[in-house]
């Protein structure tokens, strides 16, 4: 993190003199301590992002996927005159143990056309679908499994 503040700084001035190098080892060197100090850094979380970055991107393949099967579902309903949406509400209970892994599942359902996350509630899901097909599965989706997995992975660096 301090080298990539130097780069900056030497970046955003555009030559470098001694005096400019100085100056930017010195207000690099402030800035890191108050990162390390106040921002709650520390070079084990920033080794931790980089180890979960491959499940990170696998996530997000999976959520376009997800998206896209969804909106074909979605475009199903909305062409298919013979086909009546049954929307209903769907319940179901998480055990995770940190917030970002409830946001995330949350915010996913809610980007999958036709599902939007009404309330959280502790461990608790309330989850709007406009299908009962859309509905089946959203409690041990794919979502679940691998923030499950990205749960295990920091609790191995905890």
């Amino acid at each position: 993190m301090y080298l990539l503040f130097l780069a900056v700084w030497l970046i955003l001035n555009g030559k470098v003199t001694p005096e400019i190098l100085i100056f930017g080892i010195v207000i690099s060197a402030v800035l890191f301590w108050f990162t390390c100090r106040y921002l709650d850094y520390s070079f084990r979380k920033e080794l931790l992002l980089f180890h979960l970055a491959p499940l990170f991107i696998r996530y997000l393949w999976v959520l376009v996927k997800e998206i896209v099967k969804a909106n074909v579902s979605v475009l199903k309903i909305i062409f298919s005159p013979e086909l009546q949406p049954e929307p209903g509400f769907v319940y179901f209970d998480t055990d995770f143990s940190t917030g970002m892994a409830k946001m995330l599942l949350a915010n996913s359902i809610t980007l999958t056309p036709g599902t939007i996350t009404v309330s959280v509630e502790g461990d608790r899901f309330c989850v709007h679908c406009l299908d009962q097909e859309l509905a089946e599965g959203v409690e041990d989706s794919v979502f679940v499994e691998l923030l499950k997995e990205m749960e295990a992975e920091k609790e191995k660096w905890s």
